[in-house]
């Protein structure tokens, strides 16, 4: 018999800057990294013989919890992928809901009814999971192997393994970031003894790290971007962006459907955020660090592996950047401070 441990990676910047990341490489957050420790403590006393991971970064980072501290090499395995989503790879949710509600509908609730150009279907990201998941089991027969893969491939794994449909897959929850299933190979045949278990992110280790709580308020809702429409914007931006270094960078406003809800605008200095604002009626609804998210997805194809913002003195939103990786370097003559947040890939998971 093999024992197979299944792990979904930690939490990527998609999942927190609320951006569709099918295939495409996102890095972990600052949870993320906390949940890999926590992974760590949890397979400390677990004997593993052999380590795979899908191709993918946020899979390679993650299964650094078992492959390193245990020695072992890390077996990159590209069938254990996420479902490719096509052209919305790289897109916002809340975008993809105005462009393709109904299919988004589906993504989320019929999957067998979904699809869109370049994307693969639920019954062939299952068929490919299931392929790779019994020829690792089959070759490591009477082994513990451990295989880190992702939120959709996983759960048409698991929902197929206990009889359910690729339509019928919505019965069966996503396992959150990190979640442990364990399964059962013997004969040819596998079986599920137990499945998205995250009792080592409730254990005090794990909690005293957790700086940024997922508010129990917040809206979850996807944002979708367009360029400052000026001259009519333009008081508006004005009136936002009140004590704000603005520059005249390329300068984002962010919707909730189609009201305006925030500002984001880069620098002309290679990195800079000179301005990034949230209409204070609408703040604490996890719209900030969305605009974040853009930033980063804006800079790093440009080559910026460090986002950089000045505050001035008296802006009271430090205390937002220091809980999403922000660190000051030095101070400015006016009292305030110039933050960065490293952004760029660990070349050791690519």
């Amino acid at each position: 018999m093999t024992t197979v441990y299944l792990v979904r990676h930690a939490e990527a910047e998609g999942n927190l800057y609320r951006i569709a990341q099918g295939q495409d490489n996102s890095n972990l957050t600052d949870r993320g990294w906390r949940q890999v420790k926590a992974l760590e403590r949890r397979f400390a006393g677990i004997s593993i013989d052999a380590v795979y991971s899908s191709d993918l970064y946020r899979t390679c980072a993650t299964a650094s919890a078992v492959f390193l501290p245990k020695g072992l090499p890390l077996h990159k395995e590209p069938a254990l992928r996420e479902i490719n989503v096509g052209v919305w790879e790289r897109c916002t949710w809340g975008d993809l809901e105005r462009q393709y509600p109904r299919q988004l509908e589906d993504f989320r609730e019929h999957l067998n009814r979904w699809h869109v150009e370049g994307a693969e279907t639920g019954e062939q990201v299952r068929e490919r999971v299931l392929k790779a998941v019994n020829a690792l089991a089959a070759k490591h027969d009477g082994q513990t192997i451990a295989l880190f893969s992702h939120g959709y491939a996983i759960r048409l794994l698991l929902s197929h393994l206990q009889g359910y449909t690729v339509a019928e897959m919505g019965k069966l929850p996503t396992g959150d970031n990190t979640a442990v299933s364990c399964l059962a190979w013997e004969d040819g045949a596998l079986r599920v003894v137990f499945q998205n278990d995250n009792s080592h992110l409730t254990t005090p280790a794990y909690l005293a790290g957790e700086k940024v709580l997922k508010r129990s308020f917040a809206v979850e809702a996807g944002l979708r971007y367009e360029p400052l429409r000026l001259p009519e914007q333009a008081e508006w931006f004005r009136e936002l962006t009140v004590g704000m270094a603005v520059d005249t960078g390329d300068t984002l406003v962010a919707y909730r459907n189609e009201e305006p809800v925030g500002i984001l605008q880069m620098g002309t200095e290679h990195g800079c955020i000179t301005a990034l604002c949230v209409r204070e009626d609408l703040r604490r609804r996890g719209y900030g660090v969305q605009l974040l998210g853009q930033a980063v997805y804006y800079w790093r194809p440009r080559g910026c592996n460090i986002l950089r913002i000045v505050l001035p003195g008296g802006n009271l939103h430090q205390a937002f950047f220091a809980d999403y990786g922000f660190v000051p370097v030095e101070t400015t003559a006016d009292g305030g401070c110039v933050l960065e947040k490293q952004i760029g890939f660990d070349p050791a998971f690519l």
